[in-house]
């Protein structure tokens, strides 16, 4: 094989290569190691002849791998009796194929596009279908991770969603995506679950926030939200001594949309009195203001999408800092979407609502394992030279916790102990 590699230039993967040739040679070598294990005795040894059973040629079979489509050769005996573990009977993919399609898949290549991925590379021919049932092998892991138990206090939960194309029937509907990240006591931030808006938002809501509750969720102390229809009236329902808190970078961000750009940065400056008000009182007297000004008379829409969502924005301002600036924006989340999106953009339409679920929590579990690795890159480097960046959202830690936990304690008396010591 190197004397041919060395004369034509043969390729190291593919159909016919030397990797795939080897690899050939090594598994047909460990197939008949395993079929003399079976039997009792070696080819041709005298300890075979009564025996009862023998060896009985062999049965073509090509097994698909990551270095290339592979023929074997898959001795067999008389009695039919033998199973071979080194390649299982009907195993068409070997080695890190497996693995290999779904790192595709998690970093947003569509199942034709794997097919054909892998033929331009390694030369095998795998059909969708072959992609569609690898990757649906993940299901069961993802099922497990959505039922999961969960500690029984967050101090914060953040809730946010990405549109997606879902197939129903024979149209294609947009679906919202709805991602919960929780901050737990410790001030490490968990993806809870990911849950895909079937109907309208209140019944959907309390269906979401019943299954959180049932895996163990007895309190949450704010939920920050941009303002999703239903979800206050669950959470009363569910958790009735909760506060919902409406985004402040939402809330700003709306208002931006009414207003020209000329004097967005002007609007922007006249709302910082509004949202870093020393209490609600300051914060109506500020929003008055603007409103009467020039500018605000300019944009009254603006202003109104303040005035709108004025219940659910005024709980923020019966916080110390330390709180506020963990709650101010849904960033926490907006990060992870952002992510997510790069990936599902290149998608036209997903077959089912489980392939949403299944490629983005593929997804997340692919981010954080390449910052993982640049991390573990990194290690052992000056901090000046190091460029791998922190954890995304799952296992991340958040600034400033430990000034915020003392608040909260104080802001909540009772609830986050009380279910600590518990």
């Amino acid at each position: 094989m190197v004397a041919r590699v060395r004369a034509d230039g043969g390729r190291l993967t593919g159909a016919g290569s030397f990797l795939s040739e080897l690899c050939k040679a090594v598994l047909e070598r460990g197939l008949k190691a395993e079929l003399g294990e079976h039997l009792g005795y070696d080819r041709h040894a005298p300890a075979g002849r009564g025996s009862g059973n023998s060896r009985n040629g062999s049965t073509p079979k090509t097994v698909q791998t990551e270095i290339g489509p592979v023929s074997l050769d898959v001795p067999r005996d008389r009695a039919g009796t033998f199973t071979p573990m080194l390649v299982p009977k009907g195993e068409r993919r070997l080695g890190g194929l497996s693995d290999v399609i779904i790192s595709l898949y998690a970093g947003g290549m569509t199942v034709r596009d794997i097919c054909h991925h892998l033929r331009r590379v390694y030369g095998t021919e795998i059909s969708p279908d072959t992609v569609s049932v690898v990757t649906d092998a993940v299901l069961d892991e993802v099922k497990a991770w959505q039922t999961r138990p969960l500690d029984a206090v967050y101090p914060i939960v953040y809730i946010d969603a990405l549109v997606v194309k879902v197939r129903d029937g024979n149209q294609v509907r947009n679906k919202a995506a709805h991602l919960v990240v929780g901050v737990d006591c410790d001030g490490v931030k968990h993806v809870l679950g990911i849950w895909l808006q079937n109907n309208e938002g209140a019944k959907f809501w309390l269906g979401v926030l019943t299954e959180l509750r049932n895996r163990g969720v007895r309190d949450v102390l704010i939920a920050c939200c941009d303002g999703l229809e239903g979800l206050p009236a669950a959470v009363e329902t569910v958790w009735p001594h909760t506060i919902v808190q409406t985004c402040v970078v939402h809330l700003i961000r709306a208002s931006m949309r009414y207003v020209s750009y000329a004097d967005r940065k002007k609007l922007a400056a006249a709302l910082k009195p509004v949202y870093t008000a020393v209490n609600a009182d300051a914060a109506e007297t500020a929003l008055l203001e603007l409103s009467g000004s020039e500018l605000g008379r300019k944009h009254p829409t603006a202003i109104a999408v303040w005035e709108r969502a004025w219940d659910r924005f005024i709980p923020f301002l019966e916080f110390p800092p330390s709180i506020r600036r963990i709650i101010y924006t849904t960033n926490t989340i907006e990060s992870l979407n952002f992510q997510i999106r790069k990936i599902i953009k290149n998608r036209g339409h997903f077959p089912t609502d489980d392939a949403v679920i299944k490629l983005i929590w593929l997804a997340i579990c692919d981010i954080e394992d390449k910052r993982a690795r640049d991390r573990e890159a990194d290690r052992g480097k000056p901090a000046n030279k190091r460029t791998a960046k922190p954890r995304l959202v799952e296992g991340a830690t958040t600034h400033g916790w430990k000034d915020a936990l003392g608040a909260f304690e104080i802001a909540f008396p009772g609830r986050i102990t009380s279910t600590m010591v518990l």
